[in-house]
């Protein structure tokens, strides 16, 4: 049954929603899919019509129904909600790519809020890194305080050019102990590992490692050698017990 308004006190008549329907208004465009309006850029839904957006000098409107309506443009920030101001960017510096803050030029480095030069040590050069001291050692070199000082490479060692880590590390055929290179002393049936840990040596397929010795793996019946030529595994349908393989129950 239909109830026509003011019929009975009390009962409020029915309003159109107020996010974009109804009757297109002034400084609106119907939306070219779904039905319904948008207000034109630089106005924003105010009940059943669009009002405009008051943008302050130096922004620009955003078009978005929420928020403020606007934004500042580069190189300006929001001072208190209803005006822009110019960021303030200190001597050797300049206006980041996003234009909404500053970094030190090549050469200077941030200290609250100016940029002060970066002391280069010798043996040093510029780095990209403003957050830091702005610079880092040549090679064959490391930092120390605000020093650059060789790093020690023993004979038969050679640097790593790495950041991190070990500064140095030991030729082909030797191993590291206490700062020096020892050469590797490799027995018979074994080649040189190029692995950093162990004792730098492996042993050929069909031995394995004893003390400093490589011995011939006895295989037993039913069995083959491993991935790794260096362990024997029992065949399919076999198990181990104790040194030989047997059939499984």
């Amino acid at each position: 049954m239909l109830v026509a308004a003011g019929m009975f006190p009390g009962l409020a008549a029915p309003v159109l929603a107020q996010d974009g329907t109804g009757p297109v208004p002034d400084h609106a465009e119907a939306r070219s899919y779904g039905g319904g309006w948008d207000c034109v850029l630089g106005y924003r839904v105010d009940g059943a019509g669009c009002t405009a957006v008051d943008v302050p000098e130096n922004a620009y409107a955003t078009g978005r129904s929420y928020g403020s309506g606007w934004a500042c443009r580069r190189g300006y920030e929001d001072a208190d909600g209803t005006t822009c101001v110019a960021i303030a960017v200190p001597a050797n510096a300049h206006l980041r790519s996003s234009g909404f803050d500053w970094q030190c030029d090549r050469g200077y480095r941030q200290d609250g809020e100016t940029c002060v030069p970066v002391v280069l040590p010798e043996n040093a050069y510029l780095t990209s890194d403003m957050a830091g001291t702005g610079w880092a050692c040549a090679r064959g070199y490391t930092a120390s305080v605000d020093a650059c000082v060789p790093i020690p490479v023993p004979e038969n060692g050679y640097l790593t050019n790495t950041g991190y880590g070990a500064a140095w590390v030991c030729e082909r055929g030797f191993f590291a102990v206490d700062g020096r290179c020892d050469p590797i002393t490799l027995p018979a049936n074994a080649f040189l590992d190029p692995e950093a840990y162990g004792p730098g040596w492996r042993c050929e397929r069909g031995f394995e490692a004893r003390d400093d010795t490589c011995v011939a793996i006895d295989v037993p019946a039913n069995a083959h050698l491993d991935r790794s030529g260096n362990r024997w595994s029992c065949d399919t349908s076999f198990q181990r017990s104790g040194g030989e393989c047997v059939l499984g129950r």
